[in-house]
């Protein structure tokens, strides 16, 4: 469930313009996490990673709960996706600033994968409340 509850609140993050035509309100909370949401990225990067390890070196759920090893996976490729968008920022500034090249490259690679954000930010929103309710239903 905490890995669903996760997904959920880093699609939050990654989708402001969704939340904010449903909830303009919550423009303040977006602008207090905005400064963050690069760190928040990386972190969440490297959860996803980690969880898309951790499916496969427990492949053997595949035969006992196969719906629940599919959505950790899904969840976590989904986490791993959002995470490195988010935190792209953090990784062209610290990483990428020597080189001037890689860093052209970067921008580029960043210019294609950005419209692609907000509707992986909705799949998150679904994949994260399905990891929640199939943690209920499938769990291991």
């Amino acid at each position: 469930m905490i890995w669903g509850i996760t997904l959920v609140l880093l699609s939050i993050i990654a989708v402001p313009s969704l939340i904010l035509s449903k909830k303009p309100n919550a423009k303040e909370l977006l602008e207090k996490i905005e400064p963050y949401q690069a760190w928040i990225g990386m972190v969440f990067c490297f959860w996803g990673i980690w969880g898309i390890i951790s499916a496969v070196l427990n492949i053997g759920w595949l035969t006992v709960a196969p719906i629940w090893w599919i959505t950790f996976l899904a969840g976590n490729i989904v986490s791993a996706a959002l995470g490195f968008m988010l935190g792209f920022g953090l990784i062209n500034k610290y990483v990428l600033s020597k080189n001037e090249n890689a860093k052209e490259k970067a921008d580029a690679i960043r210019a294609k994968i950005a419209p692609k954000q907000g509707k992986l930010g909705v799949l998150g929103l679904i994949v994260g409340a399905w990891m929640i309710v199939a943690s209920f239903l499938f769990a291991v």
